[in-house]
């Protein structure tokens, strides 16, 4: 675990801790397209980068691939879908899909906006 978590708001801590969803189409990343990287709202770990995002039309945004090593992956308590994680604080950031085929890579990670912050890639990263 970090040494250190930014504080969250209210909401923040609905989505991250108590593994909420945010509404579909509000969050504001899903139709968000600069360049740069995604990092964990709660500890700022990099996550995604800008280049894997891609429009799924499904409300959240969507990302084909992870920073490595960033994303733990654990069965949802559903007991039907895969929870993603950020690896080093356990922060839960949504769902990931296979087999739907809206990218070569046949992989969906479904993120809330609100588990990210976005860091341009103008800003140095």
């Amino acid at each position: 675990m970090p040494e250190k978590l930014n504080e969250l708001t209210t909401a923040e801590r609905h989505v991250i801790i108590d593994k909420g969803t945010e509404p579909p189409f509000a969050g504001k990343y899903d139709d968000f397209f600069e360049g740069g990287l995604y990092v964990c709202r709660q500890c700022e770990t990099p996550l995604y980068r800008s280049a894997d995002k891609f429009h799924s039309h499904c409300g959240w945004p969507s990302f084909d691939d992870e920073i490595e090593g960033a994303v733990k992956r654990n069965r949802d308590a559903d007991g039907v879908r895969i929870e993603i994680v950020c690896a080093a604080c356990d922060g839960h950031l949504g769902h990931v899909f296979e087999g739907e085929g809206l990218t070569n890579k046949n992989i969906r990670h479904c993120v809330n906006s609100i588990s990210m912050k976005f860091v341009s890639s103008e800003a140095g990263e």
